[in-house]
């Protein structure tokens, strides 16, 4: 019923333009196309009295002024590099991996070696060193571009990664590779003739976080990047457009003529447009949502290396006058806690705001609409189809807890076990079409698991690409998050999906977050848990009951049950509850269920 009348009032408010969006919408795939070209060259080159002084990076320091970075600044780091990485050996196709967090060095790299035809391989700087030795491994990398907060770890494990030729050490780490970033490009001041490659030419290998197993490296071609511009475009609002209902813009002209994706949406050229998110260039959301569609946009991002806290994504957001953003749910979960109130410390710009990996859940949406003064747009996607499923609260109802619909160029389905679209309301499997509505081939997929062709061919039934995510459809197209279909388990005969449990206890004020997982249970199969991580409030009132934890800790349950109780089914109440001080977490913000599912299983087996 609630979630009819919320629907209904959303409906209420917005223009509903999807289905002149979806069906109108045609992609344009350029037979030559390279990242580097429509992220950097073009605008270094670009003509117009501000071309020169057009910002691509905004480099954020706690405490310390910002130092900006042009596009053309960009541009001559990058050829620079290049010319150093082909007399360092490197050729077409090798792989180079990244290990940088976000810095101006990090967005060099990734333009130098698209432009010479390598692939980048993205490395997380949070990896130890067992995680890069077997992603060091596993790709062949020959050359590692690190900087101090990865060398160190890079090399540990380098004499095991025969691959691995040369390590260049940026920013601190000077002296501690094989080659120092910044004398290397010194000695290479000149520009660089890119390589033409083909759309579909292999761009970026992106290993996957292994919640479900160990990694897999997803390739990505070059046109991926056009794959995900629709979702990004309606994910942030037009971000700096001035939004016209149709025709949606048309993805992924060459690089001669890619500025008419602007032109057609009607791009701004006095747009104010500022990005930022904390998500790590080297994953997916960071890489493919945020960095390269900004760049592909003219537009800078903020970059800021450094520990993530609500105080600082609000100050930064604040001194940056960041307008569009991605935020985890997590991330934001944590904001409302801490600020609930934000706009009265913080005088914030925002226009929009994606969130995805987790569902958002109705109390973090409408903390965004009410305290944030945006609507948030959730979206779904994966490394190997990213950008698939959303919403655009500018040009179609968006729904609290809904993942959205398929993105305008992306045919998504909820299927059964057969591949056969299931009825409304009827949980299945995510899957998007290797083909759009129009019979064209979709851009956004990627060409296969590194070294692994069983497990490619095992990701799709026919042209279906199956996510491994859980949703049902409504009546009206949109999908609804059931969670991993490993998370989804049952209880004493009820299916239990963890998300809407996790959502009603973190609208407790003392949960600031929550994961929900099977307890085995010898009557009943299985029972649901809860974790629970405290608000910093609630964590200071137990602490000061020294002595009588306990008791704080079972008043609190009783109180958290009831609160579940009286606003779901009786059966998805949590039986037992553990207070916990952080969650298992990837390192792009999902929580690991499956950690707190396996060690439940293992107390289980020790009990006898």
């Amino acid at each position: 019923m609630k979630r009819s009348q919320d629907r209904d009032k959303a409906a209420a408010r917005q223009p509903d333009h999807y289905a002149a969006l979806h069906q109108g919408f045609r992609w344009q795939v350029d037979e030559y196309f390279n990242i580097a070209d429509v992220c950097c060259r073009r605008w270094a080159a670009g003509s117009g009295k501000n071309a020169p002084e057009r910002v691509a990076i905004r480099a954020h320091q706690t405490g310390a002024s910002t130092t900006f970075y042009t596009y053309v600044q960009l541009q001559q780091a990058a050829d620079a590099l290049s010319h150093v990485l082909v007399q360092l050996g490197v050729q077409r196709g090798d792989r180079v991996a990244i290990v940088m967090p976000q810095r101006f060095e990090t967005a060099v790299a990734y333009m130098a070696v698209f432009q010479m035809g390598a692939v980048a391989m993205p490395l997380s700087m949070l990896f130890g060193p067992e995680a890069l030795e077997y992603r060091l491994q596993d790709s062949d990398a020959v050359l590692a571009i690190c900087d101090e907060n990865s060398i160190a770890s890079v090399n540990t494990i380098r004499s095991r990664c025969p691959a691995l030729r040369t390590v260049i050490a940026a920013g601190a780490a000077a002296g501690q590779g094989d080659l120092d970033y910044e004398a290397a490009l010194a000695a290479q001041q000149r520009s660089f003739t890119a390589v033409k490659t083909r759309a579909d030419d292999a761009a970026i290998l992106i290993y996957t976080s292994g919640t479900t197993g160990p990694p897999k490296g997803a390739l990505l071609a070059h046109r991926a990047l056009i794959g995900n511009l629709p979702g990004f475009v309606c994910s942030q609002n037009w971000f700096g457009f001035s939004p016209h209902p149709h025709p949606l813009p048309q993805a992924g002209e060459g690089a001669d003529s890619s500025l008419s994706l602007g032109e057609r949406a009607g791009v701004r050229e006095d747009s104010r447009a500022v990005f930022w998110s904390p998500a790590d260039w080297a994953w997916t959301g960071g890489l493919m949502d945020a960095l390269l569609p900004t760049l592909y946009f003219g537009r800078p991002i903020v970059a800021f290396n450094g520990r993530f806290s609500p105080e600082l994504a609000f100050t930064l957001m604040a001194q940056q006058g960041v307008t569009h953003t991605f935020l985890f749910p997590t991330a934001l979960k944590a904001m409302m806690k801490a600020y609930p109130h934000p706009r009265r410390h913080f005088k914030l710009k925002l226009q929009a705001m994606m969130s995805a990996g987790e569902a958002v859940g109705d109390a973090v949406f409408a903390y965004s609409r009410d305290e944030l003064g945006v609507l948030v747009n959730e979206m779904f996607g994966q490394t190997e189809i990213n950008y698939v499923v959303g919403n655009c609260s500018a040009l179609w109802p968006a729904r609290p807890g809904s993942m959205g619909k398929g993105y305008p160029g992306h045919r998504v389905a909820v299927i059964d076990d057969e591949g056969r679209e299931c009825a409304v309301g009827v949980p299945g499997d995510v899957s998007v079409n290797r083909y759009d509505v129009h019979g064209d081939p979709d851009p956004i997929f990627f060409l296969g698991y590194w070294k692994k062709e069983g497990a490619t061919r095992a990701k799709f039934t026919g042209d279906w690409c199956r996510t491994g995510d859980l949703a049902t459809r409504d009546e009206d197209g949109y999908l609804w998050y059931e969670g991993r279909a490993d998370d989804v388990f049952k209880a004493a005969g009820y299916r239990i999906g963890p998300g809407e449990i996790e959502n009603c206890l973190v609208k407790h004020p003392a949960v600031a977050n929550a994961a929900v997982v099977p307890k085995p249970d010898r009557e009943r199969g299985a029972v649901v848990k809860a974790f629970i991580v405290l608000a910093p409030d609630f964590v200071a009132a137990r602490a000061s009951r020294a002595g009588a934890e306990a008791q704080f800790d079972l008043k609190l349950t009783a109180e958290l049950q009831a609160h579940v109780k009286g606003l779901l089914a009786p059966y998805e109440y949590p039986k037992e509850i553990e207070f916990i001080d952080a969650l298992p977490m990837t390192t792009t913000g999902k929580v690991q269920r499956r950690v707190l599912r396996l060690q439940e299983e293992e107390r289980f087996r020790q009990a006898g």
